[in-house]
Parts: structure tokens; C-alpha cells; sequence
């Protein structure tokens, strides 16, 4: 795996396939255990059934290809027709995929498909609504390690069709000095050997740990929970610091405590990066629902 791959991707938005099949496959055993036993019990075998997927908010949908997949994975001779392109904004009232097969395979997937792609699409319209809201500053809006567990690869890719970046997609791909591994350690006078190809982070919660950091030219600092006056502070002596020609001058994360109203304050500060772990933990469905014709 290429080192730090994740930190601060964008680009087109994918899907490791492999990994998808994995939390799918999951996904149906945690749901439909040893069988489905109302569909089993009312719907002959062969009956077949056409439906749709209705949206009943605005949203920006991702995970058109999740939900195929769960429909596929229980059934691969069920029609999944997209109606929409990932990534796209949709009104209330849109069908956004067509759905025909046999009966007892499309109801057995449906909780499934339909839990996925609500999330996703949560994740993605939130991230759209943040990144929007910090136009037309280049700052990067990115996510956390703050995921649901076991759906992490999946949730961050939603952070991407939202127009948002990736952070760190787990502890193997870069090293972040946070404020315990600094208690641990009682403090640092030097930095750990850093294997090359690995970037490195620190964290501080005042300008007096920023400059003992900034010493180190680690690749990030991340302010975390500072005012947005200490944040100006910070981003002036970091440009007003001179750094050998041969390495890019550090750039700056806010971290912590930001919402939908501080967002654009901490952006016109000039900070290179704003991290929100609200894109993942906590968001909002997209209410939407399965409708049998």
C-alpha cells in the first residue's frame, strides 16, 4: 500500500471493490441471519416485482453502486437501474433507481441497501454544505478517524463525493503525535525516526506548544481547540518562519469544535486544513424509501 495514500485524497472517488463485497456480505448476514422468515412465510418464490427508491429531501446521493451491490449479492438476476450519477444533488420527490426481480430478494435486501445509501448520501450532503460554506477560501475541509467501526473505507469515500478530502484512513499511514502519546512520553525534545515516505503531525493546544513544534517542521501541525485569534497567530509566525529550501513549510489543521457557523471564521484565517469529525459520526439520513409498484 502506497504510504500515506489517503492524507488529503480527493480525486475521483472509488470504491475498493474487494472491501465493499466484505461489509456488504456482513451486512446481510447481521440482518438476515438464518432467513428472512416473514417474506419466506407470505411471498411465493416465484413472484416477481418491480420498485423504486424514492428520495424525500434534498440530498447529494452516494452509494448507488453500494445498494446495487446488496441487491446483487442476495440475487445477481435482480435489475438495479441508477437514475441518478453519484454525487449528484436531487429534490425531494426524485426516484433515483429502478428495481425489478423476484419478490423475496428484493424485500430481504432492501433494509440493507436502503441503511447504506441513506448514510452515504448523509455523509456526502453534509460534506457538500461545509465545503460550499467555506467558498471561495482554498482551504481543505477533511474528515476524521471518528467512523462508525467497520464502515470507515466506506464512510470516507462518502466524504469524497462530497467534495471533501480524506485525513488518515487508519494509524498505519502516517504518524500523529497527539496530546497523549505527548503526556506518555512527558513531553518531546526530539522526534521519533520517521520511516521515509511517512508524514508526520503534530498536535498542540497553544502557541507555546505550536512553536516548539513548528522547530521540528513536521509535515502538519494541528491546532486543536484554539481561538480563532490563536490561529492567526499561529498561521503569521509559520509564514514568517524561514524553513530550508528543501522543505515545504508546514501546514496548519484546526481541529476541534468546529461547526457549520465557525467554519468560514476558521477558513479566512488562512489555516490549510479544517478537520470535522461531525462528517462521520454523527449525521443525519437522507430519508428515503424503498416503494414497491
Amino acid at each position: 500500500m502506497p504510504l500515506n495514500k489517503h492524507f488529503l485524497s480527493m480525486g475521483e472517488p472509488k470504491l475498493d471493490q474487494e472491501k465493499l463485497d466484505y461489509i456488504v456480505r456482513h451486512a446481510l448476514i447481521e440482518d438476515i441471519g438464518r432467513g428472512d422468515i416473514t417474506t419466506q412465510l407470505t411471498i411465493p418464490k416465484d413472484k416477481t416485482i418491480s420498485a423504486h427508491i424514492l428520495i424525500k429531501e434534498k440530498a447529494v446521493i452516494c452509494g448507488i453502486d453500494v445498494a446495487k451491490n446488496v441487491f446483487k449479492a442476495i440475487d445477481s438476476s435482480i435489475i438495479f437501474k441508477p437514475m441518478v450519477e453519484e454525487g449528484e444533488v436531487v429534490k425531494p420527490g426524485k426516484v433515483i433507481a429502478r428495481i425489478s426481480g423476484k419478490a423475496t430478494s428484493i424485500l430481504s435486501s432492501e433494509r440493507v441497501a436502503l441503511n447504506l445509501l441513506s448514510m452515504l448520501s448523509g455523509i456526502a450532503t453534509k460534506t457538500r454544505e461545509y465545503v460550499e460554506q467555506i467558498e471561495p477560501y482554498k482551504t481543505k475541509i477533511t474528515d476524521t478517524r471518528k467512523t462508525l467501526p467497520g464502515l470507515r473505507e466506506l464512510q470516507k469515500y462518502a466524504v469524497r463525493v462530497g467534495g471533501g478530502h480524506n485525513h488518515r484512513m487508519g494509524l498505519d499511514e502516517m504518524i500523529l503525535m497527539k496530546d497523549n502519546h505527548i503526556k506518555v512520553t512527558e513531553g518531546y525534545e526530539k522526534l521519533p525516526s520517521v520511516p521515509k515516505g511517512f508524514k508526520i503531525e503534530i498536535e498542540v493546544q497553544n502557541l507555546d506548544e505550536f512553536k516548539h513544534a513548528l522547530y521540528f517542521k513536521p509535515d502538519v501541525i494541528m491546532l486543536d481547540n484554539m481561538s480563532l485569534e490563536d490561529i492567526k497567530e499561529a498561521i503569521k509566525i509559520r509564514n514568517n518562519t524561514e524553513f530550508k529550501s528543501h522543505h515545504a513549510p508546514t501546514m496548519l489543521e484546526a481541529s476541534g469544535g468546529v461547526d457549520f457557523d465557525s467554519v468560514k471564521k476558521i477558513a479566512a484565517t488562512g489555516v490549510d486544513i479544517i478537520s470535522i469529525g461531525e462528517l462521520t459520526h454523527s449525521v443525519k439520513a437522507v430519508d428515503m424509501s424503498l416503494e414497491v409498484k
